[in-house]
C-alpha cells in the first residue's frame, strides 16, 4: 500500500478528504501539521460528541491507496483542481509491511482495576496477583476497561464487599464489561441493555467467553427493580434518563453513574434531586463517578 500526504488549511480539510474518498482512497486521516511544536493547536470535545472542528489551521491529510499508480493519479488530479492552490503535496511513500494483528494487540495490555481484579485480553496471560479476571478483547462496542469511567465503575463493584445474590441492571452496557464484572463479584440476576444491537450481541458473546450468565437485550428488556443500577453513558443522556433509572432502583438499592466530567457534577445533582441525592464517589483524569442510595 502507498501513503499520500497533503497539507491543507482548516477550511479545505473536508473538501480534500471527500475528493480523496472519491479517488478510491482506502482510508483518510487528519492530523495537526504543527503537532509537538510551539504552534500545536488543541481541539477539545466530549467523547461521543461531534468534533469541534473539521481540522486544524494547518492540517496534514493522509490517504492510503492500494497501489502506487492510484496514489500518483490521485495526486495529479488533486493538483489540477482550483481549490488545491491553497494546499500542498508533502510526499508519497510505500507503507512497510506489518503484522497489523500483532501491532494492534500490542496496544492492549492487561488493565488493573484493583491489585486482585484485572481486565485481560485473550492473548495475554493474567498477572500473577490477579484473583479475578475478565477476559475481553477490543471490539465494536465501547468498554474495554481502558477508560477512566469504566475503571471507576468496576472499582466500585470490586470494592463494595460483593454483590452475592443481588439483582443488577447495566443500562447502556456497550461490551457488557460492567455486567460481567457484577457477575464475577456474585450477582446472579443481571440484565444488560443497550440501544445498539451490536452492543447487545457483543455483550452476549463476552458473557459466554467469561463463563457468566446474564440477559442481554434492548432497553425495554429491563423490568422491575434492581439492587444495583449501573449506567456508564454521558452526562446529557444521564440527565434525560434520571426518572427511568431511579425508578429501576429498589428501596435501599444503589445507583451508580459514570461518563460525567468533573464540571458537570452540579447539573447532574440538580437533574437527580427529585429522585435521589447524588454524590461524587470517585474521580480519575477529570472524570467522576456519582452514586446514590435510594
Amino acid at each position: 500500500m502507498f501513503e499520500l500526504r497533503l497539507l491543507a488549511p482548516e477550511d479545505l480539510v473536508e473538501t480534500v478528504s471527500d475528493a480523496l474518498d472519491a479517488l478510491d482512497a482506502l482510508s483518510v486521516s487528519v492530523e495537526d501539521a504543527d503537532a509537538q511544536t510551539d504552534a500545536e493547536q488543541a481541539l477539545f470535545g466530549e467523547p461521543g460528541m461531534p468534533p469541534p472542528k473539521d481540522g486544524w489551521q494547518r492540517s496534514r491529510v493522509i490517504a492510503l491507496f492500494a497501489t502506487e499508480a492510484l496514489a500518483r493519479e490521485a495526486a495529479a488530479l488533486l493538483e489540477a483542481q482550483d481549490f488545491f492552490a491553497e494546499c500542498r503535496l508533502l510526499g508519497l511513500a510505500e507503507v512497510p509491511e506489518q503484522d497489523w494483528v500483532r501491532l494492534t494487540q500490542s496496544q492492549f495490555a492487561p488493565v488493573e482495576i484493583t491489585p486482585e481484579f484485572w481486565i485481560v485480553p485473550t492473548w495475554h496471560e493474567p498477572p500473577a496477583q490477579a484473583r479475578q479476571v475478565i477476559r475481553l478483547d477490543p471490539g465494536l462496542a465501547f468498554g474495554t476497561g481502558t477508560h477512566p469511567t469504566t475503571r471507576m465503575c468496576l472499582r466500585w463493584i470490586a470494592t463494595r464487599g460483593g454483590l452475592a445474590g443481588q439483582r443488577v441492571l447495566d443500562y447502556g452496557c456497550g461490551s457488557g464489561i460492567l455486567a460481567i464484572g457484577a457477575a464475577k463479584h456474585g450477582a446472579t440476576d443481571i440484565d444488560a441493555v443497550d440501544i445498539d444491537p451490536a452492543a447487545v450481541e457483543s455483550t452476549g458473546l463476552n458473557a459466554d467467553a467469561n463463563g457468566v450468565r446474564l440477559m442481554a437485550g434492548l432497553p425495554d428488556a429491563s423490568a422491575g427493580r434492581y439492587d444495583v443500577v449501573l449506567a456508564n453513558i454521558l452526562a446529557t443522556p444521564l440527565k434525560v434518563l434520571a426518572p427511568l433509572l431511579c425508578a429501576h432502583v429498589a428501596p435501599g438499592g444503589a445507583l451508580v453513574l459514570a461518563g460525567i466530567l468533573e464540571r458537570q457534577a452540579d447539573e447532574l445533582k440538580a437533574a437527580y434531586a427529585p429522585y435521589a441525592a447524588l454524590e461524587v464517589s470517585d474521580s480519575e483524569d477529570g472524570w467522576i463517578l456519582m452514586t446514590a442510595r435510594l
